[in-house]
């Protein structure tokens, strides 16, 4: 609430529309009424508003996670049908300092809170970009910020309910008294992932190489979370790996010779000069994926990798296992490419055969690779909306903040 209050006031001020969210997970006999608030409240302060439901079945274990992952699934695809590229979330130090705690206890968390970072869903979240502009305040002021004007709020009381790490994690930091935790920005500071990033050389078939000697040379928590992120952006996974797998690669990029690997879906090829990152093409078929149908004019996501703009009807499947069928010209091209990238290439399935998609051929339909900008995003080396950050957004709310709490 306190949030709605900051960004309405900053948006007026700029003339920038504010479109403002509620999602209704339909896990509390309240939330109709709950999201009818909501919209009392984004209408008092001149955003426009939208009620997202999560419906369907819920599971009976995981459901902080499986809701978390519905709510910015809605929230992405609202933003993109809204015209929106940045999303504003309300987390404040003391997530921040419940989430440092949950992690040291061995609860799986989506990672370190940042105040500008890619929205985590793939591919609904393409394009977007999470602000988190109350990230250094606190819980207490922002309440005493709101009583004090008036403005009413609503408690959850989930969040008070201890079979979940996040409660747990609440009631043992108790009165919200902030650790000295690492904050996201600490652990940062220092690292080249943005210079591995800019480094990396994104192929129009979805293929990431970068020099080795880089990868070598840079520091061990840089290295992980690029080696991590390399491998789903050339893979068209959602979330990236953890854990032992990962592990490995990372030991044996320092030590090994030559070699060849597989992580998360992505076969990564290992010489003394060079490490390079394309889909694994069996990948596809072991997870059952189905072909992708599309209407003249459609656009959609195949295999989180490249997005399809189709000109006819076609079919989408891959390449793999049907380059025989292509004709001469398609069979040409397809030559001149990298023997290892091209299985997991798209094919067009159309009603005069089989085409390859443009670039890479002639076929009625665009297939554009995803995988650099979504690595570029990852490493934050962002370029959308980007002039948002350097006008001072952050920093304005906060000082919006900041000013209403000098005037009170």
């Amino acid at each position: 609430m306190a949030l709605l209050h900051l960004a309405g006031a900053w948006a007026a001020r700029r003339g920038r529309r504010l479109v403002a969210l509620t999602v209704d997970h339909g896990l509390n006999p309240a939330s109709v009424e709950w999201t009818a608030a909501a919209g009392k409240a984004a209408r008092d302060v001149g955003a426009d508003w939208r009620a997202l439901s999560w419906i369907g079945d819920k599971p009976n274990a995981g459901l902080p996670a499986a809701a978390r992952a519905a709510r910015h699934r809605l929230l992405a695809n609202a933003a993109r049908e809204a015209g929106a590229t940045v999303i504003l979330f309300a987390h404040t130090a003391n997530d921040v300092a419940e989430g440092d705690l949950m992690r040291a206890q061995g609860t799986p968390t989506l990672g370190h809170l940042r105040e500008w970072s890619p929205s985590p869903v793939w591919p609904e979240g393409r394009g977007l970009f999470i602000l988190r502009p109350l990230l250094k305040v606190r819980r207490t002021p922002l309440r005493i910020h709101l009583s004090e004007r008036g403005v009413p709020w609503l408690e959850d009381p989930a969040n008070d309910d201890i079979h979940y790490a996040r409660p747990r994690a609440r009631a043992a930091l108790a009165a919200d008294e902030v650790p000295g935790a690492l904050t996201a920005q600490q652990l940062y500071d220092g690292s080249v992932l943005p210079e591995l990033g800019e480094a990396t050389i994104a192929s129009a078939d979805g293929r990431l190489c970068i020099r080795r000697a880089l990868i070598e040379d840079a520091d061990r928590l840089s290295v992980r979370r690029y080696l991590a992120m390399a491998a789903i952006c050339a893979s068209g996974r959602p979330a990236p790996p953890r854990g032992p797998s990962l592990d490995r690669l990372q030991a044996r990029v320092s030590v090994e010779g030559r070699f060849i690997t597989t992580l998360a879906g992505a076969r990564i090829v290992v010489d003394e000069d060079q490490i390079a990152f394309m889909r694994e093409a069996g990948d596809g078929h072991r997870a059952g994926l189905a072909p992708l149908h599309l209407k003249a004019g459609e656009v959609a996501v195949w295999d989180g990798r490249f997005e399809i703009r189709a000109s006819a009807p076609v079919a989408i499947i891959p390449l793999s296992g049907h380059a025989a069928r292509l004709d001469k010209a398609d069979r040409a091209r397809l030559a001149a490419m990298p023997a290892d990238a091209r299985p997991a290439l798209p094919l067009l399935l159309t009603g005069g055969g089989v085409r390859l998609p443009r670039p890479f051929g002639a076929g009625p339909a665009v297939a554009q690779s995803l995988a650099g900008d979504r690595l570029r995003a990852a490493c934050d080396l962002v370029s959308r909306e980007a002039y948002i950050v350097r006008d001072g957004m952050a920093e304005a709310l906060r000082s919006s903040y900041v000013e209403a709490m000098a005037l009170a």
